[in-house]
Formats: C-alpha cells, structure tokens, sequence
C-alpha cells in the first residue's frame, strides 16, 4: 500500500491566491505586509529565517522591516497552512499546497541546504501511535531527515 499522496504544486498567483483564501479562511486578514512577507518567502530557493525575509524586505520596500513582526506573520502563516517551519533551522518555507493539511517529513540536505518534504501518512500515523502508546498526544508530529540530497551526493 502506497502511504504517500501527491499535488499539484502551485506557484505565482495561484500560489498567492491559495495562501490569500487560507489566511482568510483561518478568520485573518490577508494585509499589504502579509502578502509582502508571503511574496519575499516564496523567493527564496531554500528554507528562510525570519531574519532573512526582515532583511529582504528591507531591501525591497526601502525601509527597516523588523524581524518580530516577520516572526509573527511567519507563525500565523504556519498555523494557517500557508507556510511549514523547519524545527531544526528555525526557518520557513511556504506551503506549495495549503489546501491540503497534513504531517510533513523533511528531508534536508547539510551540504547544500536543500529541503524536500515528503507526505507519508503511515510513518506519521506510526508516529502518532507510538506517541499514543506512551500516552502522549501528538499534535503535530515533526519528522526531520537530515543527509545528502541527490545532487550533492554525485559530487
């Protein structure tokens, strides 16, 4: 039996609209600085902290942006599936598909940086057994991988 499930990955403006009917969806308002912070995450090719996306947007709008209010927006983004956080780099990427809520596993590369994220729903669901048989209920499993990506490990 095959665990996994796959999407269609939206980007541009079908990616901004689903983040948009997400936040607003969650009972948020999708404001200028949300879409800002939203556009500036999506650019980047690897996991952002909040300080990269304050940065980043200092730079593009000509003015200091500060990272507590990217840290913010970057945790409602999370609660309202439109971004996932990467535990173990305290950094985010956005959600390609947050019409689908589900336990992600990363696999994150240490030499390049690169994070993949897989959607198994048996190895969550075994984690959330385990959890369980300890009694302790999961809320949101996190499963983090770290190794060598494909490329990197040709090289």
């Amino acid at each position: 039996m095959d665990s996994s499930h796959q999407h269609t990955a939206l980007r541009g403006k079908d990616l901004e609209e689903a983040a948009r009917n997400a936040v607003l969806a969650a009972g948020e308002q999708w404001t200028p600085m949300r879409a800002g912070v939203f556009g500036v995450l999506t650019g980047f090719e690897k996991p952002a902290s909040a300080y990269d996306v304050a940065e980043a947007m200092t730079k593009s709008e000509g003015r200091r942006i500060a990272a507590n209010s990217v840290y913010r927006i970057l945790d409602l983004f999370v609660a309202a599936n439109v971004a996932q956080r990467i535990e173990s780099e305290n950094a985010y990427i956005a959600n390609a598909h947050p019409e689908c809520r589900h336990d992600c596993i990363f696999l994150i590369c240490d030499a390049c940086g690169e994070t993949q994220h897989v959607d198994d729903d048996m190895i969550s669901e075994g984690v959330r057994q385990a959890a369980g048989r300890m009694g302790f209920l999961a809320a949101r499993p996190v499963i983090e991988v770290r190794g060598t990506c494909s490329r990197c490990a040709v090289h």
